[in-house]
């Protein structure tokens, strides 16, 4: 019996995967000492981003609250509220059709909402901090 240890793969190990484990350090090479090895969580942690953070939630949390709120509430009339959302309005037109109609301008008045307010106040503070962070490398 030899008591060498075994060279290659071992009879559980695919072949290919023996080796040293993989490490999480910072490849070495071109690498300046001075800076930061991982530039994307300094600026995670910078006060600009907590700003555009906080930005886009002060935004998108309320709205969608909103939405599913008013989401619920049709599908709520539709269940329970059969009589009223049979009202027609006008011709055959009901309240359950208006008020579906609505769930879809809703969408997409919301959508151009976000969009506006992304132009105007986020993406130029998103591209502050791009070109920060692409001007270092």
């Amino acid at each position: 019996m030899s008591s060498a240890p075994p060279t290659g793969p071992g009879p559980q190990e695919p072949p290919g995967l023996a080796g040293p484990p993989a490490t999480t350090a910072p490849p070495v090479g071109d690498a300046d000492p001075g800076r930061a090895p991982y530039p994307y969580a300094e600026v995670q942690r910078s006060a600009e981003f907590g700003e555009l953070r906080r930005g886009h939630r002060a935004f998108a949390f309320p709205l969608t609250v909103a939405f599913v709120l008013w989401y619920l509430v049709y599908v709520l009339l539709s269940s329970y509220a059969g009589g009223f959302m049979a009202v027609k309005v006008a011709g055959n037109v009901n309240v359950a059709l208006v008020l579906g109609l609505a769930q879809f301008l809703t969408t997409f008045l919301i959508a151009w909402w976000y969009s506006r307010h992304a132009a105007r106040r986020l993406d130029p503070k998103a591209e502050a901090i791009k070109n920060r962070l692409e001007g270092d490398a």
